[in-house]
């Protein structure tokens, strides 16, 4: 009775967060640039609301950038004609035609994998649909400007590390029977072996906000990963929910100079009150409608678009 409570209420919670974000049409369309810069979501349909919040209150902030989108398959005509109106005529990639190679398929492989491609003439940064900028985002444009690749820190303490002290680390904090993706391989990092790279590193990142320096590593790296990790855990095991994040948060360690981005100001919401510093928050699917702060930041982000 209680998991039937807790399920209407987050549909409740859920309607009335669309609701409020349909004000979102009515703000002026994004200015988009052509100034090297891409803005790339994969989305559906029943994200468009949210994510039209996301890409204009992070573009607005960021004063940059043009928008691309990897379709999953269930956006209408009537979305993509919204899209074109608001975002600029982004392009818009069919999430079937994207190639996987050794990797997985699902599981947002084919976002990471499309990013990869892009990024071999344009700074790329992945936003999820769940963004909201509700200030300015100045490491971001360092970041951009001096070339180098960052991520949103999975909690405040994530750093840079070589892949032994990860593994030791998830080994020390792992739960008890069976082991999600993410652990299971973070256990088994020191175990992963990549020809020409002697120091590998990892970082317990968030892939739904990384930025991906133009002329960086494309696909190998990535597959190189992928086959490792797929040849410790198994193929049906590692193509589970959470792979690709993993490989996203290995790219990014092992970029020259990577950036991991101040907590205080990016962060992740885990049902805390949301401090007046933040410039961007992610509100991630297990808090996601506690606490009315989705839908408040969504209403002060759209009063910012007008």
């Amino acid at each position: 009775m209680a998991q039937l409570i807790d399920r209407a209420l987050r549909k409740l919670r859920e309607y009335r967060f669309l609701r409020g974000c349909s004000a979102v049409l009515s703000t002026p369309p994004a200015r988009v640039r052509e100034d090297g810069v891409v803005i790339f979501s994969m989305i559906g349909t029943k994200v468009l609301l949210p994510y039209l919040v996301a890409a204009k209150s992070f573009q607005a902030q960021l004063g940059r950038g043009r928008f691309a989108i990897l379709d999953d398959g269930t956006l209408t005509a009537a979305d993509k004609a919204v899209l074109a109106h608001h975002l600029g005529n982004p392009s818009i990639t069919p999430i079937a035609s994207v190639d996987t190679g050794p990797c997985p398929r699902g599981g947002t492989w084919e976002r990471l994998l499309t990013i990869l491609d892009l990024r071999k003439t344009d700074y790329v940064i992945q936003l999820d649909s769940d963004i909201v900028a509700l200030g300015p985002v100045p490491e971001v444009a360092a970041a951009i400007d001096a070339g180098r690749s960052f991520t949103l820190r999975g909690e405040a303490s994530a750093s840079i590390v070589a892949v032994p002290a990860i593994a030791a680390w998830a080994a020390n904090n792992r739960d008890p029977g069976r082991q999600h993706v993410q652990s299971a391989i973070e256990q088994a990092m020191d175990q992963i072996k990549i020809a020409g790279r002697p120091d590998l590193h990892y970082v317990r990142g968030c892939s739904g906000f990384t930025g991906f320096a133009p002329g960086g590593e494309g696909r190998a790296l990535a597959e190189a990963f992928s086959r490792e990790a797929e040849r410790l855990l198994g193929p049906g095991y590692w193509a589970e929910w959470g792979s690709e994040q993993v490989t996203s948060n290995f790219i990014v360690a092992n970029e020259p100079e990577a950036r991991l981005l101040p907590y205080e100001r990016y962060l992740n919401f885990w049902n805390d009150p949301v401090g007046s510093e933040a410039g961007l928050v992610h509100f991630i699917g297990t808090y996601r409608y506690h606490r009315g702060a989705y839908l408040a930041a969504a209403r002060q982000a759209i009063a910012a678009l007008r």
